[in-house]
């Protein structure tokens, strides 16, 4: 195929059929410029007035501490000599080191924070997602009138439709590009998140946030390739380590807004006479906000670079690193450095090239089939390239690791809060007062009837007006010409009772509370049809707690990795992360409180903070840009699996047995940080 980029106009001379970066070349045949041409002396900035080149000296000079240029150079001829000693280097493999070197002189600087600040909202709105319907759920369930198997269903749908949308965004971003596809599927989320809170019912609110899982599922995946993209070797871990705490702000910003909103009826509002928009309504929208902030910042940052070589797009990475060098060293008060690459070698990518049919054939619709007929067999193809040869045991290795801290730490994430509800409900129900054979005549209930049991009794001529019933049940009871008025109920019952002669007006006491009873000349007058949610409904506050002080453990441990993950090493973190977090779930044996279990939870995740940093970098790392994006999508969708399996297992224990979960989190743990150990260390290793 003919190189459409030929006739670039930056290419200076030469005959191959690719072209090379910088004028002419040094004897290794490594076409770079390392020196910057001269300056006039007009072109000088007023930073630089009234210093005289000699007599800057570099202050490590008197401590023999070679100067970062320096290392810089030695670390170039090195691979330039590497070259010349061995095998032909591939045009991959020239481009990645040729590639390395243009972003150490582009230097980190402006344009990677305000990417890293773009990019860390995109994964603030991940982590967000994981808690919204969770924490929504009490107050939904009573204005959507859910029962607890569409509650469940609502709880699977976030991972599944993140799973969902991981696999299908990483794939498509390592073929249409990742800003495009980031871009794409917040759009995607934004969207659906707030049609979301107009949704009505059950079956629309579960369809909008199932697209909406599906949309903020790419961000991970995409996040983490095109922030690696931009960065330097010596910088990569460390500032990758930095963007992972964004997830963590996330859990504290969805815990901080649920806490301050859902409590707060009277935020809500009416439209009309059907849609009654409480609280919980509102923070499903303010949920959204990072999205849609990270969204329009997308607007304004560019395409990786690294990205479009691949493409054999070379005049739009050479203007982005052009963009990145001159945003960088005008920032440092050094607008005069120069940007001397002129042509960057690319490979052909000719097997790859989409399908199209031409412009004047057929019809709009037959040529869009044709390119996602094309697309999707690239990115299946893309798929199937993981298990090759070269890549077949690091994609083994890191499913294991995967799928292993993902089982644990979501397993644990539900079981901790379940536990403490269980402990609260143990606690509700000692305090249960029982009433054996009472008989009351012409009495007027008008104060809170809770967590009570009647059995036996009589109630004759009785009113029970404006008042809530909660855990309140009567066994073998007689009701005879009583009146029940304005009644609230939560987990009420009646069962195996007589009623005689009795008026229940607007009230939510329907058939199926009552069980096995003897109806007799009784009347329902006016009952509240469907679900509504009471000012005076109580809210588990405690749980809003529990996720803000789980979330704001994982500081500690993002600090760490952030700081030694280039000295320590991604290999050790993640092990010894991985390892130390199954040492600590044998603790979990002491949770019999719930502070317990708060300090157990905190310590949990502070702990595993570092292996989940470590294993996102070494995931960059151990693939090619070809095959980034696909690698990450298809590890994070299993990274989802393992948390539906974990949460629904370790859930099902609870109030059993704590013995199972702990067995199986702490077995997990130690696989997957015994064969993290087996990894190979990605420290100093190119971006290929």
């Amino acid at each position: 195929m003919a190189d459409h980029y030929q006739n670039n106009i930056y290419h200076q001379g030469g005959g191959d059929s690719y072209g090379s970066y910088g004028e002419g070349g040094g004897p290794d045949g490594y076409g770079y410029q390392a020196d910057y041409p001269p300056q006039e002396e007009d072109a000088a900035s007023d930073v630089t007035e009234g210093h005289d080149d000699e007599d800057q000296m570099y202050e490590g000079e008197y401590q023999g501490i070679p100067h970062p240029d320096d290392v810089k150079a030695a670390q170039r001829a090195a691979r330039a000599k590497s070259r010349e000693g061995g095998s032909a280097a591939s045009e991959l493999e020239e481009l990645s080191e040729q590639y390395e070197d243009i972003m150490q002189d582009c230097g980190h600087g402006r344009f990677q924070w305000m990417l890293f600040m773009v990019l860390g909202l995109a994964l603030m709105a991940d982590g967000v997602e994981c808690y919204v319907v969770a924490f929504a759920l009490p107050s939904a369930e009573k204005d959507l009138c859910l029962s607890n198997a569409e509650k469940g269903m609502l709880g699977l749908v976030v991972f599944l439709s993140m799973m969902v949308g991981a696999f299908v965004w990483g794939g498509l971003a390592d073929k249409t590009g990742r800003r495009h596809c980031l871009i794409l599927a917040l759009a995607i989320n934004c969207i659906f998140a707030f049609m979301s809170s107009f949704a009505e019912g059950y079956g629309f609110f579960l369809f909008f946030r199932l697209l909406s899982g599906i949309g903020i599922g790419g961000t991970v995946p995409i996040v983490y390739s095109y922030f690696s993209e931009f960065l330097q070797m010596d910088k990569r871990g460390e500032h990758l380590s930095w963007l992972c705490m964004f997830w963590m702000i996330g859990g504290i910003y969805a815990s901080f807004t649920a806490w301050g909103i859902i409590p707060r009826y009277g935020w809500g509002f009416s439209m009309g006479t059907e849609l009654q928009f409480h609280s919980w309504r509102i923070f499903v929208i303010i949920a959204a906000l990072p999205a849609i902030t990270s969204l329009v910042g997308l607007t304004f940052m560019p395409e990786s670079p690294r990205f479009l070589l691949e493409h054999a797009k070379h005049d739009e990475a050479w203007m982005i690193l052009k963009q990145v060098h001159d945003t960088n060293w005008r920032a440092k008060g050094k607008p005069e450095k120069v940007f001397t690459v002129t042509h960057i070698k690319a490979p052909k990518i000719a097997e790859d090239e989409l399908i199209e049919i031409q412009s004047g054939t057929g019809t709009p619709v037959q040529r869009w089939a044709v390119r996602t007929l094309t697309l999707c067999k690239l990115v299946l193809r893309n798929m199937a390239s993981l298990l090759s040869a070269e890549l077949r045991f690091a994609t083994l290795f890191m499913a294991i690791i995967w799928f292993c801290m993902a089982f644990s730490y979501y397993g644990l994430s539900v079981w901790f809060p379940d536990m403490i509800k269980h402990l609260q409900y143990e606690e509700y129900e000692t305090k249960v007062k029982t009433f054996h054979r009472e008989q009351v005549v012409d009495f007027k209930f008008d104060f809170p009837l809770k967590n009570q049991i009647h059995k036996e009794g009589e109630y004759k001529r009785d009113t029970f007006i404006g008042i809530e019933m909660k855990s309140v049940k009567f066994e073998d009871s007689l009701f005879d010409n009583c009146t029940f008025e304005d009644i609230r109920s939560t987990d009420t019952v009646f069962e195996n009772c007589t009623i005689r002669s009795t008026v229940f007006y607007n009230t939510d006491l329907w058939e199926e509370k009552f069980i096995d009873c003897r109806m007799e000349n009784t009347t329902f007058e006016h009952s509240k049809q469907g679900c509504h949610l009471d000012s005076v409904e109580e809210n588990d506050v405690l749980i809003y707690l529990v996720s803000f002080l789980g979330s704001l453990a994982v500081l500690p441990g993002n600090i760490i990795s952030a700081l030694f993950v280039e000295k320590i090493g991604r290999v050790k973190i993640i092990g010894g992360s991985m390892l130390i977090s199954a040492g600590c779930s044998f603790f979990l044996f002491l949770s019999f409180s719930q502070s317990a279990i708060i300090a157990l939870q905190c310590m949990f995740c502070s702990v595993s903070a570092a292996a989940w940093n470590g294993i996102e970098v070494v995931t960059v790392e151990l693939y090619p840009t070809s095959k980034r994006a696909t690698a990450f999508g298809v590890l994070n969708a299993l990274c989802k699996l393992a948390a539906i399996l974990g949460s629904s297992i370790f859930a099902s224990f609870v109030g059993i047995t704590k013995a199972v979960p702990i067995l199986l989190s702490f077995t997990a743990l130690v696989c997957g940080g015994l064969v993290a150990l087996k990894l190979p260390d990605t420290r100093q290793k190119i971006l290929q």
